[in-house]
């Protein structure tokens, strides 16, 4: 098989990873809502595992170019549910939760197949990037959506937990959205520079420090349990992120 045969199972993967990333997440706010006693999600279409409920244009570009993107907020109305602060709290974290769920099962499921399925070439690349995609996707969508910033869940999240309104979260929740714009912005052109010959501008990829500094340590519990579990050093698990599409 040649390169181009490999670039297309790479990209047909990163395809496929990305839109169950983005539609468990979205689901699973929406249903989480709809526990807590707000049917909107419901009326609104949004209870749903078709991926075409959920995406958005301009946070599935971002997502396909730069790795961090989005999908259409749920619709909630925080006044039909049973404990109101309880269930803002509870919705906004739903996708996050999940896509840590997610990074935490997919992972073993990629070292299964590198460690033991047989070497079929065209099925077993697949399926290692495929997975591995799974894995790291769900781990970067959950740590970017942590940002405090609107309309990510970081800041719902923190919206939930502080009855404040001061000037900070005034800024945030109207500033919010063109601040990430920015960051993703200058995170891809940081990237495409790079790939122009002059490493030195990844030092500037402010999105881009933030998001593994955080895949570092919130990714670690992942490695080192499931390292103990199939008898693999951590640093060899680090080593296996580094495979072929995510290169």
């Amino acid at each position: 098989m040649g390169f181009n045969a490999y670039r297309f199972v790479d990209l047909l993967a990163s395809f496929l990873a990305v839109i169950v990333v983005l539609t468990l997440h979205e689901f699973a706010h929406a249903y989480v809502a709809y526990k807590c006693g707000d049917p909107t999600p419901k009326l609104m279409g949004r209870l749903s595992l078709n991926p075409l409920s959920h995406f958005d244009i301009l946070g599935l570009i971002c997502f396909t170019l730069v790795g961090f993107g989005w999908a259409k907020p749920v619709p909630i109305n925080p006044s039909n549910f049973k404990k109101y602060r309880l269930g803002l709290g509870l919705t906004a974290s739903a996708g996050v939760v999940t896509n840590y769920i997610m990074a935490f099962l997919f992972y073993p499921l990629f070292l299964v197949v590198v460690n033991f399925m047989p070497d079929i070439t065209f099925l077993t690349y697949f399926l290692q990037s495929l997975l591995l995609m799974l894995y790291a996707y769900s781990l970067s969508f959950c740590i970017f959506n942590l940002l405090p910033l609107y309309p990510l869940d970081g800041f719902r999240i923190v919206d939930a937990v502080n009855r404040k309104r001061g000037a900070v979260y005034r800024f945030l929740r109207r500033y919010g959205h063109y601040i990430l714009l920015g960051l993703i912005a200058e995170s891809y052109l940081c990237s495409l520079i790079v790939r122009f010959g002059v490493p030195q501008m990844a030092w500037f990829d402010i999105l881009g420090w933030i998001m593994e500094f955080a895949e570092k340590y919130l990714g670690f519990p992942i490695l080192a349990f499931w390292g103990w579990i199939f008898g693999t050093p951590v640093g060899q698990l680090w080593d296996l992120l580094k495979w072929g599409p995510l290169v």
